[in-house]
């Protein structure tokens, strides 16, 4: 006879209930009550089917709704309510007490025909400082309630949002070392020792690979620096306790890198500073989710403060516009370039905004993910190419090196 489809522990009453799962060759780590619930789903498939029909389902889950978490009851009895040949598959289950949805489990979610009877997550009362925070993050970042809840459910703040705190704390600390070794922290830019750091991207310097990544940490001033440390910890902490440091570490990175780049195609003879690059392409990823999700989005105010980013995103641009073009402190190099914030924004708006809407799913699984990373690849070697070859080609007069 076939194997079951279930993994079959041995449970007695004296020896604890198993902790992980094995199912497909793959261990799955479970929530509290969950192994009791795997014992228990195999008793209504006599048949190992791998399926148990959804009105079995609801009675076993009505009968332990006391010991299950109330926000992963909702969303188990939406999964109940969504399927429409009456039966739920043990694959769904274990993947939804081990915190990996599939999309299709996702989609089979939200085009359920029950609504969630119970009040939203914004009215629920007596909560925590930390409970607070964590709700309000959920309200910031995420447009539909069913994964608000799941991630107030779910989110344990282990690990804590490192990657952003981390790169915020480094780019003040080079700052302030720059400051003080050169005796300014205004308009730093303008002072004439200022390009001579081994971080700064230089035309002339661009084959040291480094610099196309290490100039986020070198600022134009404490002004320049301010408004995007200011950005980094109002929308890029959030954005990583969401959906962790590798996936918004990635779209950073992708900006930092996409903005250098952009610099050596498009103003070939200016350096770069500053991590606007980086910034510019999280901020437009999380602008651009809010109005793509709209109406779901909760947010309070959400209209007066997209408009107040969107100021701040101009000043600062215009800024940097401005600086191009003022007459350059160590000429004949002119001052850091401004196109590495259009880099950042066309990062955001692509495969910034994948990510974003693609809360807690495979982004491997998404067909626009790997347009977009196509994309931004065919970008990448195109720059590549073009540093190698256009600035001997085009017999371009580059400033001398710092």
């Amino acid at each position: 006879s076939a194997p079951p489809p279930y993994p079959m522990p041995t449970v007695c009453l004296c020896c604890p209930l198993p902790q992980v799962v094995e199912v497909g060759g793959r261990r799955h780590p479970l929530a509290p009550l969950t192994p009791l619930l795997c014992v228990l789903l195999p008793q209504f498939d006599p048949g190992n089917t791998g399926y148990i029909s959804t009105g079995k389902f609801r009675s076993l889950l009505e009968s332990h709704s006391s010991k299950l978490d109330p926000h992963k009851r909702e969303v188990l009895l939406a999964l109940a309510d969504s399927q429409a040949d009456g039966q739920i598959g043990y694959q769904d289950f274990v993947n939804l007490m081990s915190n990996k949805r599939s999309n299709s489990f996702r989609q089979a979610i939200l085009q359920g025909n029950r609504r969630l009877c119970s009040k939203a997550l914004l009215e629920e009362k007596g909560l925590n400082l930390s409970q607070r925070l964590i709700r309000h993050v959920a309200y910031e970042t995420l447009p539909r309630e069913i994964d608000r809840k799941w991630y107030y459910d779910s989110y344990t703040c282990c690990p804590p949002p490192w990657f952003m705190i981390t790169v915020t704390l480094l780019e003040v600390a080079f700052f302030l070392y720059n400051g003080v070794s050169l005796g300014q922290f205004v308009l730093q830019v303008t002072h004439p020792r200022y390009l001579k750091n081994s971080l700064v991207y230089h035309p002339q310097l661009r084959a040291q690979a480094w610099r196309y990544l290490t100039y986020i940490f070198m600022h134009a001033g404490i002004e320049h620096l301010g408004l995007n440390v200011v950005l980094q910890l109002l929308v890029g902490v959030p954005l990583e306790m969401v959906h962790g440091a590798t996936r918004i570490g990635l779209v950073y990175v992708a900006g930092v890198v996409a903005g250098s780049l952009a610099v050596s195609v498009a103003d070939m003879t200016a350096p770069v500073v500053g991590s606007s690059g980086g910034v510019y392409a999280l901020v437009s990823a999380h602008l651009a989710n809010i109005v793509m999700n709209w109406s779901g989005m909760k947010c309070q105010f959400k209209l007066l403060r997209m408009a107040v980013a969107l100021i701040c995103m101009s000043m600062e641009f215009g800024r940097a516009v401005w600086l191009r073009f003022h007459p350059s402190a160590y000429p004949p190099c002119p001052h850091p370039s401004f196109v590495a914030h259009l880099g950042g924004v066309a990062v955001g708006i692509t495969l910034g905004v994948v990510v974003l809407r693609n809360y807690e799913q495979r982004l491997q699984d998404q067909s626009l993910w790997w347009i977009f990373v196509a994309m931004y690849t065919v970008f990448v070697l195109f720059a590549v190419f073009w540093n190698i070859f256009a600035y001997t080609l085009l017999d371009l007069k580059l400033p001398p090196p710092p």
